[in-house]
């Protein structure tokens, strides 16, 4: 089975460095949620909305807590619809953000690793989020989530490992921290810091999350303010 992060050569080729964020001179100096709507879902890149707007994306295995995160990061309860069935998102759903002054969006992008998908789909639905990412021009970020419960699985790895190639800037938020103890939350985050040290020198930005607690949820969106600003 081919993971969808093999599907490079069918992405656009980039005449930029994704590198230097895009700029939004209009950004709110607190970064206050002042609305979130959804906006529409796309299958794929050419049936995205218009490039205008920085965007910052949300991908994770199946059952990470995608959802209940961008619930609470924008404290409207059920903006993003929280399944137990794993695997329910398959396709890439835009939410406005702030709309007018200092609007961005956050991207809802399908889950990967579950399997509950029909083989003759899974190909086309990992195709789908490879070329997004690659060929994005306004996309600023990808917040790769992470079960701060597990210890480092190889498709977070593999994953990261492919966006660090195409030189995709990704920031990792660790999940469900209230599920554990803080002790046993740093010790799977150690394991992980030093499984991604044997191959990368530098490590991405690192946050830790609960939508229970709201944990994380003022440093995720400092960062985000932040990188629209820098």
């Amino acid at each position: 089975m081919q993971a969808f992060w093999d599907f490079s050569e069918t992405a656009p080729v980039r005449t930029e460095s994704r590198s230097t964020p895009l700029r939004n001179p209009h950004v709110l100096p607190d970064m206050k949620i002042t609305s979130a709507e959804f906006l529409t879902s796309a299958t794929g890149l050419r049936s995205c909305p218009r490039g205008e707007l920085p965007e910052f994306a949300m991908i994770g295995r199946s059952n990470v807590g995608k959802s209940s995160l961008i619930n609470m990061l924008t404290e409207r309860r059920g903006l993003a619809k929280v399944s137990a069935t794993p695997g329910k998102t398959r396709l890439l759903n835009f939410f406005a953000i702030n709309q007018g002054r200092g609007q961005w969006l956050l991207v809802d992008l399908p889950g990967y690793g579950y399997a509950k998908i029909a083989q003759e789909k899974r190909a086309d639905f990992n195709e789908a989020v490879a070329v997004y990412i690659e060929g994005r021009e306004n996309l600023l970020c990808v917040f790769v989530l992470i079960d701060s419960r597990l210890e480092p699985q190889r498709i977070d790895l593999d994953f990261l490992q492919w966006l660090g190639e195409r030189d995709m800037p990704h920031a990792l938020v660790f999940t469900k921290t209230d599920k554990q103890s803080p002790t046993a939350t740093r010790a799977n985050v150690d394991r992980f810091k030093q499984a991604l040290s044997a191959w990368r020198a530098e490590l991405p930005p690192l946050f830790l999350s609960s939508s229970e607690t709201k944990a994380g949820r003022g440093e995720i969106l400092r960062f985000i303010e932040q990188t629209m600003t820098a």
